[in-house]
Order: structure tokens, then C-alpha cells, then sequence
């Protein structure tokens, strides 16, 4: 593990993560590293620490950021060489608990994306499958509450040098240094904000899946077995997760959906003493339809047919908060700026949204996003010409019309 290639290649992602800009608890930054230090000297004495078992992981510095319901989420910064370490243990652990992970894990893995997720409840919600009872399953400050103990007998099961394993139980104890600049132990939990947290939190996390598998009527079962079942009425389960966002979908009725969200709750906090959410744990139809993941899975009459589809398209929440960036975008740039330089902003905002969106039905929310991003860089532009008329304005951006004429520089040319 601590080879210099290994090393080399940990500190490449480092650098090229987009928190390398940001300080841990001793102030260092990758840009800082390299012009003070040089990589070569520096990457040299973190591979000697580490032979030497010198190494000790500095506290993780707490950083809350805003969430969805004014509630904030707590982030654990590493410094950079914490960083650097704990990159090159996941390239030594990801291989190894890669071929232990099953099928319906898609959150945080190689070649795995939050579209398959959303792709795969919509397979198992359409005919002929027809999981139509949705568990939405949410686990509460899952990243806090992973029980270390249970964790590390996790990865004990499968990782046999102690040098590996002292430095995990090491960074799990490392501790936090408050906003309020006060130290405090970690009992429990991996750090949201560490390279190697992501990996642990599914290794912990597959206890529910294992749980799945091995049920009767799991996705080990045979097609045999699944229509005996039914017929017997007796249900059958599909599990998808994507780190601690998960969703179970079952074929059966409400009473047995319940019973296996009873049931998961029970295995998550005798194994890993983790708790589902009461306010989020829910149990749907997909005539109702389900949020997960920022879309919208929901069952509708096809318009003009009789017929009803699956259909996937982004969830209000995920509209709302892309309102309230542009809204927040607009506020940032002031009127003395050009419209240029808040179009540069919001282009770059839109992109990654509808990057993200683009495989749903998503004409119609674009095409509202487009005409909310038009009416908000439009007051933006009243702010900046206080005196200028509409007939004005037009003439000098749009070309008389009610489009936003190409420049250089900008590329959103929003529609009325």
C-alpha cells in the first residue's frame, strides 16, 4: 500500500478532486503542498511514516453546509495527506469488496451511476414484473451512526494485514475539530467528506442487502419459486440502493410491505446501529408515485390511450432547488457585472442539471426552466438599466425581439 506508485496515483486524484482547494485542520491545501514542499519530498515522508507506522491521522475539521428543510449536514474535511492516504487504501479495498458487493448496490461503485438505479425501479415497476408497493427507504445521519465495531468485523472478514486495518480504525477514531474549534472523539460513524468514507459506508450497508438476497423471495429466488409464492399469496421483494438511499419494491400487498420495512429496520440497528427515518420511511404505490434519487417515479395513463406507463421525470424538489440557485445566481452577480459574466454562471449551472435530467421525460420541466431563468435574467437586467424602457432593453440585447441575441462569452439563449 504505501509503494510510490500507489502513492502517485492517490495523490493525482487528490489533486484533481474538487476539494483540493480545501484545508484540512493544519491549513494545507494540494496547491500549498506542492509549492512549499514539492510533491516527490512530500509523498517521500508520507511513505516513510507509513513503513515506519508513524503515521497518525489528524482530526477531520467540521464544516455544515445547508440541506433540503433548513437543516444543515455535517461535513468531515481530512488534511491532504490524510487524503492522499486514504485514497491509496481505496485502491488497495474497492477491488476486494468489489467482488463481495451485490447487484442492487449502484451508489459509490465503479461504473455505476444513479440513472441505473432509477432505471432499474422503473424495470421492476412496468409490466410484466409489476413491483407495484414501494418501501422508500431513508437512514438517518447514516454516515454518524455506522456502529465502529460492527464495521471493522466487517472488514476484518476480509482484509487479514493489520497495518490496513489499524489505519481504518485509525482514521474512524481520528476525531472532529467543531466550527466552534473544539475537539470532539468519533465514537461512531465514518466522516462524510473522506475519500475512503463512501467505500465503508457500503460495506456496512451490505448487511441489508445480504438480508434481501437471502429471504425467500428475493432476487436469489427462481421464476418457479416467485410464481409459487404468489400464488400461495406470498410476496416477493426487489431491493435497490444507492449508498443510504434505497428502495424496496414489492409484489404483494400494503400489509407485506410494511412487514419488510418493519423487518429491515430491525436488521439495520441490531447489526449496524443505524435507524430509519420514521418521517421518510414510506410506504407507497406506484400509482402514487415515489421520489428517489432527485426524479419522479411515477405510473400514468398514456395521454390519447387507455394504456398506463412508468414514466421518469424530475421530482419538484429538484426543480425547486434549481430555481433557487438561479434565483440565488442572479443575486450574486451584480448589475455593475456584464450579462455576460451571469451567463457564463448560470450556463454552467444549467448544464450539470440538465445533464443529469436529460434521460427522463424532461421536455416539459425544461422548457418551464427555461422560461424561469428568462424571467429572472430579465428583472436582472431592469436592475442593471433602471432608466432604460422594455422597447430599449430589447433593442440593445435581443435585437428588437424578445430572445437574448449570441455573444461571445455566453451561450444560453433563453426562449419567452
Amino acid at each position: 500500500m504505501a509503494a510510490p506508485g500507489f502513492l502517485l496515483v492517490a495523490w493525482d486524484r487528490v489533486r484533481g478532486n474538487k476539494g483540493a482547494r480545501t484545508a484540512g485542520v493544519d491549513g494545507q491545501t494540494a496547491a500549498s503542498i506542492q509549492v512549499m514542499h514539492g510533491v516527490e519530498e512530500f509523498l517521500d515522508w508520507l511513505r516513510c511514516s507509513l513503513k515506519g507506522r508513524s503515521f497518525q491521522p489528524l482530526p477531520v475539521r467540521e464544516r455544515m453546509i445547508p440541506k433540503t428543510g433548513r437543516k444543515l449536514r455535517r461535513l468531515g474535511i481530512p488534511t491532504v495527506a490524510d487524503r492522499v492516504v486514504q485514497a491509496s487504501l481505496k485502491l488497495v479495498l474497492e477491488p476486494i469488496f468489489e467482488a463481495d458487493f451485490l447487484p442492487c448496490s449502484y451508489g459509490f461503485r465503479p461504473k455505476r451511476r444513479a440513472h441505473d438505479a432509477v432505471a432499474e425501479v422503473r424495470y421492476l415497476a412496468t409490466r410484466p414484473r409489476c413491483y407495484e408497493w414501494v418501501v422508500e427507504g431513508d437512514i438517518k445521519a447514516c454516515f454518524d451512526e455506522i456502529d465502529h465495531a460492527a464495521l471493522l468485523g466487517r472488514v476484518r472478514s476480509r482484509i487479514g494485514d493489520k497495518r490496513v486495518l489499524g489505519l481504518i480504525k485509525a482514521f474512524l477514531k481520528a476525531g472532529i475539530l467543531t466550527e466552534d474549534r473544539l475537539l470532539e472523539e468519533t465514537t461512531a460513524g465514518t466522516p462524510q467528506g473522506g475519500i475512503l468514507s463512501p467505500l465503508l459506508a457500503n460495506v456496512a450497508l451490505t448487511v441489508l442487502d445480504e438480508f434481501i438476497a437471502q429471504s425467500p423471495g428475493g432476487p436469489a429466488s427462481s421464476s418457479v419459486e416467485r410464481a409459487r409464492r404468489l400464488r400461495q399469496g406470498r410476496p416477493n421483494f426487489r431491493l435497490v440502493r444507492y449508498a443510504d438511499d434505497w428502495c424496496l419494491l414489492v409484489k404483494g400487498t400494503r400489509a407485506d410491505a410494511e412487514a419488510f420495512r418493519d423487518q429491515i429496520a430491525e436488521v439495520l440497528a441490531t447489526t449496524m446501529g443505524l435507524r430509519l427515518s420514521e418521517d421518510k420511511t414510506l410506504v407507497t404505490h406506484i400509482e402514487k408515485g415515489l421520489d428517489f434519487l432527485g426524479w419522479r417515479i411515477q405510473r400514468h395513463r398514456k395521454r390519447g390511450t387507455s394504456r398506463r406507463y412508468v414514466y421518469v421525470y424530475p421530482a419538484k424538489k429538484a426543480v425547486q432547488a434549481a430555481k433557487r440557485k438561479i434565483k440565488m445566481l442572479c443575486r450574486q452577480v451584480g448589475p455593475n457585472q456584464s450579462l455576460d459574466d451571469l451567463l457564463r454562471r448560470v450556463n454552467s449551472m444549467l448544464r450539470g442539471w440538465c445533464g443529469y435530467f436529460k434521460p427522463g421525460v424532461s421536455s416539459v420541466v425544461f422548457c418551464y426552466l427555461s422560461h424561469y431563468t428568462w424571467q429572472r435574467v430579465w428583472r436582472w437586467l431592469r436592475r442593471k438599466h433602471r432608466k432604460a424602457t422594455i422597447t430599449e432593453l430589447r433593442r440593445l440585447y435581443c435585437g428588437g425581439g424578445w430572445c437574448r441575441q449570441a455573444r461571445t462569452g455566453s451561450c444560453f439563449t433563453p426562449r419567452r
